[in-house]
């Protein structure tokens, strides 16, 4: 089975790869094709992929390739995660709006904005490039802000694009073990968007646990969600919300952070990536010992500004094993092989959240199996979700309506239309900054 991996040459490839030479089983991948416009990179990952596989026997064979039709061609899943505008993208997305005193983080606010308008017209080529080259396969998105482009992707694709993301997975983790269950046992009760959901409950052998671990502030505040947004704040909400939420409901302090700090998170990582491709150009540099080095650095440092802010302190060693991986693996094997699972995912809401159309992409649990991922029934919404939720879609649904019509009185409305950005005005200044600076956004008249 062939699996493309779309910005191939991208840090955290090694994390799929290395979940991959775990899996000895028959119908697995074989064959691993990296795609990526800068050769260079793939050249530094497929170095550290070699090393991963050192030893290991059946490894999945890797190519790489510059060549966007040749990496399509004859995939059984595509996983995209891609950058458009690379890590000098994110970090331009994050001052242009800290300079207009707005959030820039890369998938909330402005900065999500930003990265979308750029992204959306490269992730639909690509969708209408797979629906050519590859009609079998399964496009797996991991490309930020990942619930926008899988919607994207799906207008071409249908259901055959899935969205992933990893916090969901970490968040019901951490409560499961906090209440002493094992997460692997655990029915997650989350819905929303990526990045904007929020965990109403957590059944245990049929019973619902959260209400105790709500009752408990001991036990609340001795895990991330609880240090970030406190424990009179989740009591309130009788929820625990994905981490990302803590900038919506702490966005005066967040925005406050992200000024004051040295760096923002984009420019670190821009600086910190580059050290580790810089060195894998080194003949004899032992590429995944500097990859390991720098990847650990990089989770250490996740969502800083945010936990100082909350004064939460360092994250848990528990919480520095990433997860992402997990997930694609864990779709892929319930796809090719009919292994049933139930997984949070991005997927089109169809009658799953009343208070959004069939077409609008959702984060929720779903069935997988054969024949794809499958939303659950949920509860509605309390109404201050539902409001955020209908408000941060129908965003998204401008940033849609700005990428195929290239009118920039509509990405302007897509602006500020969001609720951290307050001001029309501010949002024409947004719209200016970032055509300024971002060469993907010419198109934009």
């Amino acid at each position: 089975m062939k699996l493309t991996i779309l910005g191939g040459g991208g840090f955290r490839v090694p994390l799929v790869y290395g979940a991959l030479l775990g899996d000895h089983a028959e119908g697995r991948v074989t064959h691993v094709t990296l795609h990526d416009l800068d050769a260079g990179r793939l050249s530094a990952v497929t170095r550290v992929l070699a090393e991963q596989a050192a030893g290991v026997p059946d490894a999945p064979e890797v190519s790489a390739t510059t060549d966007l039709d040749e990496a399509l061609t004859g995939a059984d899943f595509v996983f995209s995660a891609i950058r458009v505008g690379g890590l000098e993208g994110r970090a331009n997305d994050e001052k242009v709006a800290l300079d207009q005193g707005v959030l820039g983080q890369e998938t909330v606010g402005a900065g999500g904005i930003a990265y979308g308008l750029r992204t959306v017209p490269v992730a639909e080529d690509i969708a209408r490039r797979v629906a050519r080259l590859a009609p079998d396969a399964w496009v797996i998105n991991f490309t930020n802000p990942a619930g926008l482009v899988t919607e994207a992707m799906s207008r071409h694709l249908g259901d055959r694009v899935i969205g992933i993301c990893d916090s969901p997975v970490g968040l019901g983790r951490r409560i499961a073990r906090v209440l002493g269950a094992n997460p692997g046992e655990a029915w997650i009760d989350y819905v929303g968007l990526n990045h904007l959901g929020w965990v109403r409950g957590l059944r245990i052998n049929g019973r619902d646990e959260l209400p105790r671990l709500l009752a408990d502030p001991d036990l609340l505040g001795s895990f991330e969600e609880g240090k970030l947004f406190g424990t009179d704040w989740l009591q309130s909400l009788g929820a625990v919300p994905n981490e990302y939420l803590h900038y919506y409901y702490f966005n005066r302090e967040a925005v406050r952070a992200y000024s004051e700090a040295e760096r923002t998170r984009g420019a670190f990582l821009r600086d910190q990536q580059a050290g580790f491709y810089d060195e894998m150009t080194r003949p004899g540099a032992a590429a995944l010992t500097a990859w390991d080095r720098t990847r650990a650095e990089r989770e250490a440092t996740y969502m800083a500004e945010a936990r100082e802010t909350a004064g939460a302190g360092e994250r848990d060693a528990d919480d520095l094993s990433g997860g992402y991986e997990k997930v694609a693996l864990a779709l892929m094997r319930a796809i090719a092989r009919d292994e049933r699972t139930t997984l949070i995912l991005n997927v089109r809401n169809r009658k799953t959240l009343s208070v959004l159309d069939a077409e609008a992409v959702i984060e929720v649990p779903c069935l997988v199996d054969a024949n794809g991922a499958h939303p659950v029934t949920v509860d509605p919404l309390p109404d201050h979700a539902s409001g955020l939720v209908c408000s941060v879609k129908a965003v998204e649904r401008e940033v849609l309506a700005a990428a195929e019509s290239g009118s920039r009185a509509t990405a302007v409305k897509a602006f500020a239309l969001h609720p951290l950005v307050d001001s029309v005005n501010v949002a024409r200044r947004l719209v200016d900054g970032y055509t300024a600076v971002h060469p993907g956004l010419a198109y934009l008249k």
